[in-house]
């Protein structure tokens, strides 16, 4: 029989190591919106002290609401949607928009 794994630890597990991620990344003061915010919790940021970055983190096999939902429902920013699904690794939802602002600034400075 297969073990029943708990969502809301899971979902709390991603958040933590998303964080550690960023931390890693360049973000030393990055923590989840659990213990840093309650107010941008509410408003579906996972991550705090993420730069120019707002972060909402799912560790779900699929999503509801849909991606589109998450990220109109998210203060308006530069909204990433990390998914990530077991045994299918993790992908990043952004908006067109997002997208072609992040590919002029890479290819304006030739980096990748």
């Amino acid at each position: 029989m297969k073990k029943k794994i708990n969502g809301k630890k899971k979902g709390s597990a991603y958040e933590q190591d998303l964080a550690r991620k960023f931390r890693e990344a360049g973000y030393p003061e990055c923590v989840t919106s659990r213990s840093e915010s309650k107010n941008l919790d509410d408003k579906g940021i996972d991550l705090c002290y993420t730069g120019k970055w707002q972060i909402q983190a799912k560790a779900q096999e699929s999503i509801r609401p849909s991606a589109h939902e998450i990220l109109n429902n998210m203060p308006e920013g530069n909204n990433l949607l990390f998914w990530k699904k077991n045994r299918k690794g993790t992908i990043i939802c952004m908006t067109e928009e997002l997208f072609f602002k992040i590919m002029k600034i890479v290819d304006k400075h030739n980096e990748l």
